[in-house]
């Protein structure tokens, strides 16, 4: 019986931290860039076309989330930094405790927190004014610019979005997909400095089948002694 080939050793948690730094900072960073050249560029002006009736960059600004959502509350704002912090949370959370032998895991992490931390950064710095029930009110809002229209309907067009939607839309999906497939307690809640938790019960049961083993062996021992042993005359 051929002995079992050792296992690579997991990666270290620290370095699936820096996966998520890494993905943190490129995605905020092209974020924050576009915005600001939003601001300065299309505020102001008019749209630029990049594909003939297809894509254009048009400056919007969004006081609520997706689709426009309580965009006329004035407590939205409020609403949605508390969202925001506490996704924020979680997704430390999970870089603590997901297995670090799935980097997709992490990457969705650094998508979503990116995401997450660019349009809370306009909802702290970004205002307009915002024509409401009759008058300009000034308002904290989100830059949108990225707007595709929908080729089978004329002069219809998805809801214009930036980038940060796209770090959040592509981070859930990815960790939609981890968590269906990687998701369950045993291996993500009572995952340990990078070894998942499966891991550790495996070893576990190798200790045990060594230890029956072990018994097993002892008491063959104690038998064959007894039937060497000649009886009494």
């Amino acid at each position: 019986m051929s002995p079992d080939k050792p296992q690579p050793p997991e990666p270290s948690r620290n370095s699936r931290l820096l996966v998520v730094a890494i993905v943190f900072a490129v995605a905020i960073g092209l974020d924050l860039w576009s915005k600001a050249w939003a601001w300065e560029h299309l505020k102001d002006g008019p749209s630029v076309e990049v594909i003939e009736h297809f894509f254009y960059l048009k400056f919007g600004f969004n006081t609520g989330s997706a689709f426009s959502f309580l965009r006329d509350e004035s407590w939205a704002r409020y609403f949605f930094i508390t969202v925001t912090f506490l996704a924020l949370g979680y997704m430390g959370w999970l870089a603590w405790k997901m297995p670090t032998s799935r980097v997709y895991g992490f990457i969705a992490v650094g998508l979503i927190a990116a995401g997450a931390a660019g349009n809370l950064h306009d909802r702290f710095v970004r205002v307009m004014p915002v024509w409401m029930n009759g008058e300009f009110v000034e308002r904290h809002g989100v830059i949108d610019f990225l707007q595709f229209y929908y080729p089978w309907k004329q002069d219809s067009y998805w809801p214009i979005f930036n980038v940060a939607d796209t770090a959040l839309v592509c981070g859930v999906a990815l960790l939609l997909i981890f968590l269906h497939y990687h998701g369950a307690e045993g291996e993500l809640a009572d995952a340990k400095d990078g070894a998942p938790a499966k891991a550790d019960g495996a070893a576990a049961e190798d200790e045990d089948e060594e230890e029956d083993e072990k018994s097993e062996a002892a008491e063959s021992e104690e038998d064959e002694g007894e039937l060497a042993t000649p009886a009494p005359a």
